[in-house]
Protein backbone atom coordinates (compact mmCIF):
# COMPACT_ATOMS: atom_id res chain seq x y z
CA UNK A 1 0.00 0.00 0.00
CA UNK A 2 1.38 3.41 -0.97
CA UNK A 3 1.68 6.19 1.61
CA UNK A 4 -1.20 8.10 0.00
CA UNK A 5 -3.51 5.07 -0.07
CA UNK A 6 -2.49 4.14 3.48
CA UNK A 7 -3.30 7.66 4.69
CA UNK A 8 -6.67 7.67 2.93
CA UNK A 9 -7.60 4.29 4.35
CA UNK A 10 -6.52 5.35 7.82
CA UNK A 11 -8.57 8.53 7.73
CA UNK A 12 -11.60 6.50 6.67
CA UNK A 13 -11.06 4.13 9.58
CA UNK A 14 -10.58 7.00 12.01
CA UNK A 15 -13.88 8.61 10.99
CA UNK A 16 -15.82 5.33 11.06
CA UNK A 17 -14.83 4.07 14.50
CA UNK A 18 -14.61 5.55 17.98
CA UNK A 19 -11.18 5.51 19.57
CA UNK A 20 -11.04 3.83 23.00
CA UNK A 21 -8.23 3.01 25.39
CA UNK A 22 -7.55 1.40 28.74
CA UNK A 23 -5.00 2.15 31.46
CA UNK A 24 -2.69 0.31 33.86
CA UNK A 25 0.91 -0.28 34.90
CA UNK A 26 1.85 -3.94 35.10
CA UNK A 27 3.18 -7.32 33.80
CA UNK A 28 5.11 -8.92 30.83
CA UNK A 29 5.37 -9.21 27.04
CA UNK A 30 5.63 -11.85 24.31
CA UNK A 31 8.48 -11.71 21.84
CA UNK A 32 11.08 -13.65 19.86
CA UNK A 33 14.83 -13.24 20.40
CA UNK A 34 16.08 -9.88 19.20
CA UNK A 35 17.40 -9.59 15.67
CA UNK A 36 19.72 -6.92 14.29
CA UNK A 37 18.24 -4.86 11.46
CA UNK A 38 19.95 -3.27 8.50
CA UNK A 39 18.74 -0.42 6.33
CA UNK A 40 17.01 -2.78 3.88
CA UNK A 41 16.58 -6.16 5.60
CA UNK A 42 13.04 -7.30 6.37
CA UNK A 43 12.35 -9.11 9.62
CA UNK A 44 9.30 -10.53 11.36
CA UNK A 45 8.72 -9.28 14.88
CA UNK A 46 6.54 -11.33 17.20
CA UNK A 47 4.56 -9.33 19.75
CA UNK A 48 1.41 -9.31 21.89
CA UNK A 49 -0.96 -9.00 18.91
CA UNK A 50 0.73 -11.48 16.59
CA UNK A 51 3.54 -10.86 14.10
CA UNK A 52 4.55 -7.79 12.12
CA UNK A 53 7.00 -7.46 9.23
CA UNK A 54 9.35 -4.49 9.43
CA UNK A 55 11.87 -3.39 6.83
CA UNK A 56 15.15 -1.83 7.96
CA UNK A 57 15.25 0.83 10.63
CA UNK A 58 12.00 2.80 10.85
CA UNK A 59 12.44 6.58 10.78
CA UNK A 60 8.90 7.95 11.15
CA UNK A 61 7.92 6.43 14.48
CA UNK A 62 4.78 7.19 16.50
CA UNK A 63 4.69 6.17 20.17
CA UNK A 64 1.50 5.90 22.21
CA UNK A 65 2.78 5.70 25.78
CA UNK A 66 5.55 7.19 27.87
CA UNK A 67 7.53 3.94 28.02
CA UNK A 68 7.65 3.75 24.24
CA UNK A 69 8.74 7.39 24.11
CA UNK A 70 11.52 6.68 26.62
CA UNK A 71 12.68 3.67 24.61
CA UNK A 72 12.79 5.56 21.33
CA UNK A 73 14.78 8.47 22.78
CA UNK A 74 17.17 6.13 24.61
CA UNK A 75 17.86 4.36 21.31
CA UNK A 76 18.56 7.60 19.45
CA UNK A 77 15.20 7.87 17.67
CA UNK A 78 13.17 11.10 17.75
CA UNK A 79 9.54 10.11 17.11
CA UNK A 80 7.45 12.12 14.68
CA UNK A 81 4.46 11.79 17.02
CA UNK A 82 3.71 10.91 20.62
CA UNK A 83 0.84 11.10 23.10
CA UNK A 84 0.63 13.16 26.28
CA UNK A 85 -0.24 11.61 29.64
CA UNK A 86 -2.65 14.50 30.33
CA UNK A 87 -4.03 16.75 27.60
CA UNK A 88 -1.99 19.95 27.48
CA UNK A 89 0.65 18.69 29.93
CA UNK A 90 3.31 18.15 27.28
CA UNK A 91 5.88 15.40 27.25
CA UNK A 92 7.90 14.27 30.31
CA UNK A 93 10.22 17.04 31.46
CA UNK A 94 13.29 14.78 31.58
CA UNK A 95 12.91 14.26 27.82
CA UNK A 96 12.26 17.92 26.97
CA UNK A 97 15.46 18.53 25.01
CA UNK A 98 15.10 15.29 23.05
CA UNK A 99 11.48 15.71 21.92
CA UNK A 100 11.46 19.24 20.58
CA UNK A 101 9.32 19.31 17.45
CA UNK A 102 7.54 16.01 18.16
CA UNK A 103 3.85 16.25 17.21
CA UNK A 104 1.19 15.52 19.83
CA UNK A 105 -1.27 12.84 18.70
CA UNK A 106 -3.74 12.89 21.59
CA UNK A 107 -3.41 11.39 25.04
CA UNK A 108 -2.57 7.92 26.31
CA UNK A 109 -6.24 7.46 27.12
CA UNK A 110 -7.42 8.71 23.72
CA UNK A 111 -4.93 8.75 20.86
CA UNK A 112 -6.09 10.41 17.63
CA UNK A 113 -5.97 7.89 14.79
CA UNK A 114 -6.51 10.75 12.34
CA UNK A 115 -3.52 12.69 13.72
CA UNK A 116 -1.36 9.56 13.62
CA UNK A 117 -2.36 8.90 10.03
CA UNK A 118 -1.44 12.43 8.99
CA UNK A 119 2.15 11.79 10.09
CA UNK A 120 2.47 8.80 7.73
CA UNK A 121 4.44 6.69 10.22
CA UNK A 122 6.51 3.67 9.27
CA UNK A 123 6.21 2.18 12.79
CA UNK A 124 3.75 2.52 15.69
CA UNK A 125 4.64 1.35 19.19
CA UNK A 126 2.21 0.79 22.06
CA UNK A 127 0.81 -2.00 24.26
CA UNK A 128 -2.14 -4.35 24.29
CA UNK A 129 -2.98 -3.14 27.77
CA UNK A 130 -3.39 0.44 26.59
CA UNK A 131 -4.70 0.21 23.05
CA UNK A 132 -5.89 -3.26 22.11
CA UNK A 133 -9.21 -1.80 20.91
CA UNK A 134 -7.56 0.27 18.15
CA UNK A 135 -4.82 -2.13 17.07
CA UNK A 136 -6.57 -3.04 13.84
CA UNK A 137 -6.95 0.63 12.92
CA UNK A 138 -3.33 1.39 13.74
CA UNK A 139 -2.01 -1.59 11.81
CA UNK A 140 -3.67 -0.22 8.67
CA UNK A 141 -1.50 2.88 8.99
CA UNK A 142 1.89 1.27 9.48
CA UNK A 143 3.63 -1.79 10.97
CA UNK A 144 2.44 -1.80 14.59
CA UNK A 145 4.13 -3.56 17.50
CA UNK A 146 2.47 -3.98 20.90
CA UNK A 147 3.94 -5.20 24.16
CA UNK A 148 1.56 -7.15 26.39
CA UNK A 149 1.57 -4.70 29.29
CA UNK A 150 3.68 -1.93 30.81
CA UNK A 151 5.46 -0.96 34.02
CA UNK A 152 7.03 -3.99 35.69
CA UNK A 153 7.90 -5.46 32.26
CA UNK A 154 9.96 -2.44 31.19
CA UNK A 155 13.14 -4.44 30.53
CA UNK A 156 11.40 -6.95 28.24
CA UNK A 157 9.48 -4.13 26.57
CA UNK A 158 12.68 -2.23 25.87
CA UNK A 159 14.05 -5.29 24.10
CA UNK A 160 10.94 -5.56 21.94
CA UNK A 161 10.98 -1.84 21.12
CA UNK A 162 14.63 -2.15 20.10
CA UNK A 163 13.87 -5.15 17.91
CA UNK A 164 11.09 -3.24 16.14
CA UNK A 165 13.38 -0.23 15.69
CA UNK A 166 16.27 -2.36 14.42
CA UNK A 167 18.54 -1.29 17.28
CA UNK A 168 19.06 -4.38 19.40
CA UNK A 169 22.80 -3.93 19.82
CA UNK A 170 22.32 -0.44 21.26
CA UNK A 171 19.62 -1.77 23.59
CA UNK A 172 21.97 -4.45 24.86
CA UNK A 173 24.63 -1.81 25.53
CA UNK A 174 22.14 0.35 27.44
CA UNK A 175 20.98 -2.67 29.42
CA UNK A 176 24.57 -3.24 30.52
CA UNK A 177 24.86 0.45 31.41
CA UNK A 178 21.82 0.15 33.69
CA UNK A 179 23.37 -2.87 35.39
CA UNK A 180 26.66 -0.99 35.80
CA UNK A 181 24.84 1.87 37.53
CA UNK A 182 22.99 -0.56 39.78
CA UNK A 183 26.24 -2.29 40.76
CA UNK A 184 27.92 1.04 41.53
CA UNK A 185 24.97 2.11 43.71
CA UNK A 186 24.94 -1.15 45.64
CA UNK A 187 28.68 -0.88 46.26
CA UNK A 188 28.43 2.75 47.37
CA UNK A 189 25.60 1.93 49.80
CA UNK A 190 27.44 -1.04 51.26
CA UNK A 191 25.93 -2.36 54.49
CA UNK A 192 23.39 0.48 54.57
CA UNK A 193 21.34 -1.24 51.87
CA UNK A 194 20.04 -3.96 54.17
CA UNK A 195 18.89 -1.41 56.72
CA UNK A 196 17.13 0.93 54.31
CA UNK A 197 13.45 0.18 53.83
CA UNK A 198 12.12 2.31 50.98
CA UNK A 199 8.47 3.37 51.00
CA UNK A 200 6.99 4.54 47.68
CA UNK A 201 3.91 6.75 47.59
CA UNK A 202 2.19 8.55 44.71
CA UNK A 203 -0.67 11.03 44.80
CA UNK A 204 -3.00 10.61 41.80
CA UNK A 205 -6.00 12.92 42.12
CA UNK A 206 -8.40 11.61 44.76
CA UNK A 207 -6.23 8.51 45.27
CA UNK A 208 -2.95 7.96 47.07
CA UNK A 209 -1.20 4.83 45.85
CA UNK A 210 1.31 2.77 47.76
CA UNK A 211 3.53 1.23 45.08
CA UNK A 212 4.41 -2.38 45.65
CA UNK A 213 6.99 -4.70 44.09
CA UNK A 214 5.35 -5.41 40.71
CA UNK A 215 5.81 -1.90 39.35
CA UNK A 216 8.46 -0.03 37.40
CA UNK A 217 9.89 1.63 40.51
CA UNK A 218 9.50 -1.60 42.47
CA UNK A 219 11.82 -3.44 40.09
CA UNK A 220 14.47 -0.71 40.33
CA UNK A 221 14.43 -0.70 44.12
CA UNK A 222 14.78 -4.49 44.11
CA UNK A 223 17.66 -4.35 41.65
CA UNK A 224 19.27 -1.70 43.85
CA UNK A 225 19.11 -4.05 46.83
CA UNK A 226 16.78 -1.86 48.87
CA UNK A 227 14.21 -3.62 51.04
CA UNK A 228 10.57 -2.57 51.40
CA UNK A 229 8.49 -2.02 54.55
CA UNK A 230 6.45 -5.10 55.48
CA UNK A 231 3.11 -3.82 54.14
CA UNK A 232 4.79 -2.93 50.83
CA UNK A 233 6.81 -6.11 50.44
CA UNK A 234 4.05 -7.57 48.31
CA UNK A 235 4.06 -9.11 44.82
CA UNK A 236 1.44 -6.76 43.42
CA UNK A 237 1.25 -3.41 41.62
CA UNK A 238 -0.19 -0.97 44.16
CA UNK A 239 -2.55 -0.48 47.07
CA UNK A 240 -4.72 2.51 47.92
CA UNK A 241 -3.83 4.42 51.06
CA UNK A 242 -6.53 5.52 53.50
CA UNK A 243 -6.46 7.33 56.83
CA UNK A 244 -6.48 3.96 58.56
CA UNK A 245 -3.50 2.67 56.57
CA UNK A 246 -1.25 5.71 57.03
CA UNK A 247 1.12 3.59 59.19
CA UNK A 248 1.70 1.39 56.09
CA UNK A 249 3.43 4.36 54.46
CA UNK A 250 6.28 4.41 56.95
CA UNK A 251 9.84 3.36 56.17
CA UNK A 252 13.43 4.42 56.64
CA UNK A 253 12.90 6.67 53.61
CA UNK A 254 9.80 7.62 51.66
CA UNK A 255 9.78 8.62 48.00
CA UNK A 256 6.68 10.72 47.28
CA UNK A 257 5.49 11.88 43.86
CA UNK A 258 2.48 13.84 42.64
CA UNK A 259 0.71 13.26 39.33
CA UNK A 260 -1.37 16.13 37.99
CA UNK A 261 -2.75 19.01 40.04
CA UNK A 262 -5.43 17.39 42.21
CA UNK A 263 -4.08 16.06 45.51
CA UNK A 264 -7.11 16.18 47.79
CA UNK A 265 -6.61 12.83 49.46
CA UNK A 266 -2.89 13.37 50.01
CA UNK A 267 -3.62 16.69 51.70
CA UNK A 268 -6.23 14.98 53.89
CA UNK A 269 -3.75 12.28 54.90
CA UNK A 270 -1.01 14.82 55.62
CA UNK A 271 -3.41 16.73 57.92
CA UNK A 272 -3.94 13.59 60.02
CA UNK A 273 -2.08 13.23 63.34
CA UNK A 274 -1.06 9.76 62.13
CA UNK A 275 0.97 11.35 59.34
CA UNK A 276 3.06 13.37 61.78
CA UNK A 277 3.72 10.23 63.79
CA UNK A 278 5.43 8.52 60.86
CA UNK A 279 9.10 8.02 61.69
CA UNK A 280 10.03 8.94 58.13
CA UNK A 281 8.35 12.34 58.58
CA UNK A 282 9.81 12.96 62.03
CA UNK A 283 13.31 12.13 60.80
CA UNK A 284 12.87 14.33 57.69
CA UNK A 285 13.58 11.38 55.42
CA UNK A 286 10.62 11.98 53.10
CA UNK A 287 11.85 12.86 49.61
CA UNK A 288 9.73 14.34 46.84
CA UNK A 289 10.69 12.89 43.48
CA UNK A 290 9.66 13.82 39.91
CA UNK A 291 6.58 11.90 38.84
CA UNK A 292 7.32 12.01 35.12
CA UNK A 293 10.64 10.26 35.69
CA UNK A 294 9.94 7.86 38.56
CA UNK A 295 6.45 6.79 37.52
CA UNK A 296 5.74 7.80 33.92
CA UNK A 297 9.18 7.06 32.46
CA UNK A 298 8.87 3.24 32.60
CA UNK A 299 11.87 2.74 30.30
CA UNK A 300 15.62 2.19 30.26
CA UNK A 301 16.56 5.87 30.17
CA UNK A 302 14.22 6.72 33.04
CA UNK A 303 15.51 3.74 35.03
CA UNK A 304 19.12 4.89 34.70
CA UNK A 305 18.15 8.40 35.80
CA UNK A 306 16.20 7.05 38.79
CA UNK A 307 19.33 5.20 39.90
CA UNK A 308 21.19 8.52 39.65
CA UNK A 309 18.52 10.06 41.90
CA UNK A 310 18.85 7.22 44.41
CA UNK A 311 22.59 7.76 44.54
CA UNK A 312 22.17 11.49 45.05
CA UNK A 313 19.63 11.02 47.85
CA UNK A 314 20.92 7.97 49.68
CA UNK A 315 24.67 8.06 49.00
CA UNK A 316 25.47 11.76 48.67
CA UNK A 317 22.79 12.76 51.21
CA UNK A 318 21.37 15.48 48.96
CA UNK A 319 17.84 16.44 48.02
CA UNK A 320 16.63 16.77 44.46
CA UNK A 321 15.93 20.25 43.06
CA UNK A 322 12.70 21.67 44.45
CA UNK A 323 12.46 19.22 47.33
CA UNK A 324 12.11 20.58 50.82
CA UNK A 325 12.08 18.50 54.03
CA UNK A 326 8.63 17.51 55.27
CA UNK A 327 8.68 18.30 58.98
CA UNK A 328 6.20 16.90 61.49
CA UNK A 329 3.91 19.58 62.91
CA UNK A 330 2.56 17.74 65.92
Amino acid sequence: MTSARRLAAALSVALSFGVGACGGEEAGSAREPAQSGSETAARTVRHAMGTTEIVGRPERVVVLDTGELDSAVALGVTPVGAVEAIAGAGFPAYLADAVKGVETVGTIEQPSVEAIAALQPDLILSSKLRHESIYDQLSQLAPTVFTEEVGVAWKENFGLHAEALGRTEEAERLGREYQRKIAAFREAMGDRRAGTEASVVRSVGDEVRIYLKESFIGTILEDAGLSRPGPQDVEDFSATATRETIPDLDGDVMFLARYGDDHRLLETLMDSPLWDRLEVVQSERLYRVPDDLWFLGIGNLAARLVVDDLERILVAGERLPGDEPAVATG
